[in-house]
């Protein structure tokens, strides 16, 4: 099933459907940071204020085209003006694995060395996580090391990089 999605960017309101999300530990299961308690819909909605607020943040929501339906986050944060790290998370566990990551991460990669006009961006992936580091090495991210702290895989990937894999993107 081909599902066809846009990226918009984060609104206030999302907290609505995104607090319920980081309640859910399935999701979290291999990130470095999870909540410490129970997520409410205004605590929520409190800590998006303050990241919205960010200039050096770009936070996008994952929807779905035929419904408009608000299913993921996929963000660059602490953005310089030659690189940033990027994060994506589904949060609606009925469209993993249905290539949904992939093409929210071609987007905002494209997004990132065109608008932005970053050099590389940068992540960090659960080393247990080896659909994800896959993933991201099919769309040009390569290896870097490995966080002595978090034991996660670093992985960047340059604008060359990504426009040798991703050609139709024509950067």
């Amino acid at each position: 099933m081909n599902v066809l999605i846009y990226l918009r960017p984060l609104e206030l309101a999302d907290a609505r459907v995104s607090y319920k999300w980081r309640n859910n530990p399935e999701i979290w299961k291999y990130t470095e940071f999870k909540p410490d308690r129970h997520i409410s819909r205004e605590i929520e909605t409190k800590w998006l204020s303050s990241k919205l607020k960010k200039t050096n943040e770009k936070r996008f929501a994952i929807c779905l085209l035929t419904n408009k339906q608000y299913i993921g986050n996929v963000q660059l944060i602490d953005i310089d003006h030659e690189k940033a790290w990027f994060h994506i998370f589904i949060g609606e566990k009925k469209y993993w694995g249905r290539g949904i990551s992939q093409k929210a991460t071609t987007i905002v990669l494209y997004y990132a060395f065109s608008e932005l006009k970053l050099k590389k961006v940068l992540l960090e992936v659960n080393s247990l996580n080896i659909p994800a580091w896959k993933l991201y090495e099919k769309i040009g991210f390569t290896y870097t090391g490995k966080n002595e702290k978090s034991g996660f895989r670093e992985m960047t990937i340059t604008k060359a990089a990504f426009s040798s894999k991703n050609p139709s993107f024509g950067l």
